[in-house]
């Protein structure tokens, strides 16, 4: 290996350090004495401007301003420098340590990770020529907004450089609670998307719900799905879950949907739980045939031998359906009992006459049709509380119905969706556990459908759709964006290998009795260690992108951009909305006891 003596590089790392510091000082020195000495001259009749000579004013200031007062040279070239000098530095730190961290100040930058040419598919010039390509209106644009691009991410981290994901990309999401996925990536996300917009969410007030409800309902219709009165909503929309139920794969789906809403992935294979969803399926089939609303089906559940259901299968011609469903109500009065019951528990929610007016024909109030929604600018908030059972899965049977309406929608477009729809499931493992959510990842992009699925872990997801359900749509995700929290050592080392390693000099230094000398040599380590990946900071990302290498981004909060006054305005508003919406229905006994504390 090379070696050197220490003496020789300590001196010149000395010398460098010594010059480095007398230009930081010197130059702003010098020039504030020049500047200030041309002035005074001026000012007092004692001299013409002398041209810029900066060591000059600082080390021979008589030699240019010769007849200059002996008070006004020391004031003008000694004290009004250094202490304009003084100023200048005591606000430059000031500054760098209020927005130092906007443009990657402030922290310390990670070596090895992604540059602006190894993400180069994802910034502004490739972005705008993609979006080109699969938006055909805006084939033949002379300027194209940001906005109509891609969807913002953030910047690479310590520059200015946006980073955003194209029109053709998914995205899954993992943040934990508190860093920030609301204010980073849904809210901008939302209040930039060029068409439709869903969200599913388990909050309303200082929420994106609040945030954008306002600005959404510039740009289109605002629709609100609130069966459990998260938001207090005004109840201006009802949707019909069997209007897709009139095949038995339409049936299924939605039957699955309660399934997956009552047990994790692990148990729906067990038989209960698949009978259960089995007898579902046919009842639903026999209420779309009929056109009846939804909540018949609680009392067929209720009286397996009410023959109705039976009648109108084979009245439409699903015969074997109806033959399924006499084998289970003539069977063993312990087994059906059983399978009866636990189909009861799945869809228990449509016994509350609250939740099923969202869900039934409600007179003078307009009926949510997907298949309109998906053509339109419009916004649905979709809005259901954590373990929210049978009410969490007609908000994943609403959201799902929307996705396969922009599918149907895009083939007859000619492929895609224009302008794009865009599909934030947020709490998606709480409030949207549509099952084959990871299946549907692999051909939604393809369409002009953009889903970001916004979770707290990688467990939360393999605890929905299990391990090779969470696997596959973390393979099929074209951009996954880890934020701060990631607590599972697992997943973090996973992410370390994936961010790979990287080389670092190693300096070693050995003593003989010719002297003290240094050797150099190189080494791998992890670019991002799991405990550093565990540390990452909040407002910062890692994004990962396929074919790509892994960058570090800086995140955009929503009050930190242009607007933010009026949006806060109106999420304020919105959310003094919503107390008043709560506070009106209170008991006056609520209300007394709310008054006193």
């Amino acid at each position: 290996m090379p070696s050197a003596p220490s003496s020789a590089s300590d001196g010149y790392d000395i010398a460098l350090k010594i010059g480095g510091a007398a230009l930081a000082v010197g130059l702003p020195l010098g020039s504030f004495a020049w500047l200030s000495g041309n002035i005074t001259a001026r000012l007092s009749d004692a001299g013409s401007w002398v041209p810029y000579r900066p060591i000059d004013a600082l080390l021979h200031p008589r030699q240019l301003w010769p007849r200059l007062d002996e008070t006004f040279l020391l004031f003008a070239v000694r004290i009004l420098p250094v202490l304009l000098t003084l100023l200048l530095v005591t606000g430059a730190a000031a500054l760098w340590a209020r927005y130092g961290n906007r443009f990657g100040g402030g922290k310390k930058k990670v070596t090895g990770m992604a540059k602006a040419r190894d993400i180069e598919p994802l910034l502004a010039k490739a972005i705008e020529a993609k979006a080109r390509s699969l938006r055909p209106r805006l084939k033949n644009a002379a300027r194209i907004e940001p906005r109509d691009a891609g969807v913002l991410l953030g910047n690479l981290q310590g520059t200015k450089r946006e980073v955003r994901m194209g029109f053709e990309d998914v995205a899954v999401a993992i943040m934990a609670p508190r860093s920030g996925k609301t204010t980073v990536l849904a809210i901008p996300s939302i209040l930039a998307a060029p068409g439709p917009v869903l969200l599913t969410s388990n909050k309303a007030a200082g929420d994106a719900y609040t945030t954008c409800l306002d600005a959404r309902a510039r740009v289109g219709r605002v629709w609100t799905m609130d069966p459990q009165q998260i938001a207090h909503a005004e109840r201006t929309m009802w949707w019909n879950p069997l209007a897709d139920a009139r095949t038995l794969d339409g049936a299924g789906r939605l039957a699955g949907h309660f399934l997956a809403a009552s047990v994790d992935a692990s148990q729906q294979g067990d038989f209960w739980s698949k009978a259960g969803s089995n007898i579902l399926s046919q009842l639903f089939l026999a209420a779309a045939l009929d056109e009846r609303p939804i909540t018949d089906v609680m009392q067929w559940l209720a009286f397996p031998s009410d023959r109705r259901p039976l009648d109108i299968l084979r009245d439409h011609g699903f015969a074997a359906v109806a033959s399924q469903l006499k084998g289970t109500v003539e069977g063993p009065p312990e087994t059906r009992d059983g399978i009866y019951e636990t189909a009861r528990q799945y869809a228990s929610a449509l016994l509350n006459s609250e939740i099923a007016a969202w869900v039934t024909p409600q007179k003078d109030i307009p009926e949510f049709r997907p298949a309109d929604f998906v053509t339109s600018s419009d916004t649905l908030f979709l809005l259901s509380k954590d373990g929210g059972g049978g009410a969490s899965a007609l908000i994943a049977a609403c959201a799902d119905s929307v996705m396969r309406a922009a599918t149907a929608q895009a083939e007859r477009a000619g492929g895609r969706l224009d302008p794009p729809m865009l599909a934030i499931l947020d709490e998606a493992a709480n409030v949207c556990k549509i099952s084959d959510l990871p299946d549907l990842y692999s051909h939604l992009g393809s369409r002009g459908i953009i889903p970001i699925t916004i979770l707290q872990s990688y467990r939360q997801g393999q605890k929905v759709w299990g391990d090779a359900g969470m696997d596959a749509m973390w393979s099929a995700a074209t951009v996954k964006v880890i934020g701060a929290g990631i607590d599972d050592p697992d997943f973090a080392d996973k992410l370390s290998r994936m961010i790979g390693d990287h080389d670092v000099e190693t300096v070693s230094t050995s003593h003989s009795e010719s002297g003290k000398s240094t050797s150099v040599s190189m080494r791998q380590e992890r670019i991002l260690p799991a405990d550093a990946i565990r540390a990452l900071r909040k407002g910062s990302a890692l994004c990962l992108a396929t074919g790509m290498r892994v960058a570090m981004l800086d995140l955009r909060p929503w009050y930190a951009e242009p607007g933010a006054a009026e949006l806060a305005a109106d999420s304020a508003r919105a959310s003094k909305a919503i107390t008043t919406r709560a506070l009106a229905k209170q008991t006056p006994r609520q209300a007394d006891f709310d008054q006193a504390a």
